[in-house]
């Protein structure tokens, strides 16, 4: 998908989540450890609330902020989407996949950030750093659960 608006940005990462979802849940039931598989239906589950989350952006983000153009912010894609699928969740440890996760969820949050530093209309900077908080607050929600599940 080619990234030219915000609209297009908003939908290509609620979609992103979408994608990371399914494969977390299929990764879950072919995971042979029972921790690692629960922690991969966990993600998956919070995965899923994050896309919803995002596409709740999409309904109630500024238009004027949606119809921005960003051609002149160099984004394309600027994450690969298959990556999420092509690191086989199934065959990493708890450990691994809590990595791997939290790299995903880092790469969006500097997507963002290297955009917000770049907005030149208030409504478009308003709406990255309103994203890029939901990503800070659930990427620390998920921290602070998968650390409860790895004390266990």
């Amino acid at each position: 998908m080619e990234i030219k608006t915000f609209a297009d940005l908003i939908d290509w990462t609620r979609q992103l989540h979408a994608h990371l979802a399914r494969c977390l849940k299929e990764s879950a039931g072919q995971h042979p450890n029972e921790r690692a598989s629960a922690l991969l239906d966990y993600i998956s589950t919070h995965e899923s609330l994050l896309e919803r989350a995002v596409a709740e952006y999409e309904k109630q983000a500024d238009p004027k902020a949606m119809n921005t153009r960003l051609y002149d912010y160099g984004v394309h894609k600027p994450i690969e989407r298959n990556r999420t699928c092509d690191i086989h969740y199934k065959d990493l440890d708890f450990a691994g996949i809590e990595k791997e996760i939290f790299d995903f969820h880092d790469q969006v949050m500097d997507l963002y950030d290297s955009l917000i530093g770049k907005a030149e209309i208030r409504e478009a900077k308003s709406l990255l750093e309103d994203l890029k908080a939901l990503e800070e607050h659930e990427a620390m929600r998920l921290a602070s659960q998968i650390g409860r599940m790895d004390d266990v």
